[in-house]
């Protein structure tokens, strides 16, 4: 029986030149990302340029390949490069030219300061489009591991100790090099080489230390404004009272570093945080996400393992944002987050808070879900106003959508887009990479929402 085949020609070159246009389909995800690059304001990009040396790559096709990349789960800039060859719609965007991975990697460090204002205009864009009118947000954060391994922390007692190891044995090396005889030197042994290898050693526990100083002077400074608000406020009720406070004085906080106090050598700025798996060098990276599209309309890094401070942050810079994208009146945030001043803080800026006060147990009764709660006094303070608003069945309702906003928002960016760990190290440079994989995100859906 014959059998007709499409025929798989290899050999034929084309008659005519292919055009870029015809190698993805209409609606393709890179062909909306290089739509949206095309419209945005890279004047502060290309002002950059000095127009001397060799020609530059053009910042719209680099910017939309950088975008893409994150987009689609490719970050290093040697996968980046190497798709430019591989991929059909890398090819399509890179207009069929292939930047180098260190142009790449060059080129992201130095403009990732510029991405926020790059963010706030892609949020623009959704907002003409007709798919984002704010209202109603979701806050969390997700630890995102740092390019180093916890391994590579080094403890204030353990650093110390090497460091009087390693000055004995630069002490001993020296004198074997004074010495005149120097037969009980072991063959292969290089005097100099050892040495400097130590000195090398010695100036990073001394930076090490030095880090660790500085970072035990400023919490000592934090817990000593809090212990005297402490001893302030309780001579102050026992002079209303005329009687003695319960409980035991406040104590002084301990000046200097702990024996346990570490810093990491590989990346000094990150810092050791609960994991799933345990603990993890990472960072706390925030995002507060739209609850009608899903798109992350906030967002920022933290060094803080705990939540509790990253609120006021969030405040600011959702009122940063352009008043014609809306107005923000609703925040919902799990128990992380709670606190009074940070109950106060939202209703201060005219938002009404939704946190979760603590974890409630499964399995709650039937009836419960169903009965509205007892009214509660006109004077009531913020923090009973919330406890009850939550427990009502609107309010039960609202802050159930966090669940489907925030939560999926972080797992698809871990476990779809692939991004698990930062590429990038210092403080600096992750808080432009976790911006960066946020404005992906939000390319992504956008591009769904507009399909």
């Amino acid at each position: 029986m014959k059998v007709n085949f499409i025929d798989c020609d290899r050999k034929t070159p084309y008659l005519l030149p292919p055009s870029l246009e015809d190698w993805l389909p209409e609606g393709h995800l890179a062909r909306f990302i290089v739509e949206i690059v095309e419209r945005l304001d890279l004047r502060s990009l290309k002002d950059s340029y000095s127009g001397r040396g060799s020609s530059a790559y053009h910042p719209v096709m680099m910017v939309a390949l950088l975008f893409y990349g994150y987009a689609t789960g490719v970050f290093s800039s040697r996968k980046l490069e190497n798709s430019t060859y591989d991929s059909v719609a890398f090819r399509y965007i890179a207009a069929n030219s292939h930047p180098d991975h260190d142009t790449i990697a060059s080129f992201r460090r130095r403009f990732l300061p510029q991405l926020s204002v790059f963010f706030v205009q892609i949020l623009e864009i959704a907002e003409r489009m007709g798919v984002l009118k704010l209202g109603s947000v979701s806050l969390d954060g997700t630890k995102v591991k740092a390019n180093a391994s916890r391994h590579k922390a080094l403890s204030y007692d353990h650093a110390s100790q090497l460091e009087e190891q390693l000055k004995a044995e630069v002490a001993e090396l020296l004198k074997k090099a004074e010495a005149a005889d120097q037969a009980d030197i072991p063959d292969g042994m290089s005097i100099p080489e050892e040495i400097i290898r130590r000195e090398e050693r010695l100036k990073a526990i001394v930076e090490a230390k030095t880090e660790i100083e500085r970072r035990a002077a400023a919490r000592h400074a934090a817990e000593q404004d809090v212990y005297e608000k402490k001893v302030a406020h309780r001579i102050q009720k026992e002079q209303a009272t005329g009687r003695k406070a319960k409980g035991s004085s406040p104590k002084p906080p301990t000046p200097g570093p702990a024996g346990t106090d570490q810093v990491n050598l590989t990346d000094s700025e990150s810092r050791i945080m609960p994991s799933g798996n345990g603990f993890e060098q990472a960072y706390n990276a925030q995002a507060a996400v739209d609850a009608s599209s899903m798109l992350v309309v906030v967002e920022h890094v933290s060094q803080n393992p705990n939540d509790k401070q990253e609120l006021k942050s969030v405040l600011d810079a959702i009122d940063a944002l352009p008043e014609h994208l809306g107005t923000i009146d609703i925040l919902i945030a799990d128990s992380g987050y709670f606190s009074e001043a940070n109950v106060t803080s939202c209703e201060e800026n005219a938002i009404v808070p939704y946190i979760a006060p603590g974890r409630e147990g499964h399995n709650r009764p039937l009836m419960e879900r169903f009965t509205e709660p007892s009214p509660i006094p006109d004077d009531a303070d913020c923090i009973t106003r919330m406890k009850h608003r939550l427990k009502t069945i609107a309010g039960k309702a609202i802050y159930a959508t966090r669940k489907r906003t925030v939560e999926p928002v972080f797992g698809i960016i871990k476990e779809v887009m692939g991004f698990r760990s930062f590429l990038l190290r210092g403080f600096a440079a992750v808080k432009g990479e976790w911006k960066l994989v946020c404005l992906a995100w939000n390319l992504k859906r956008l591009h769904v929402l507009t399909r």
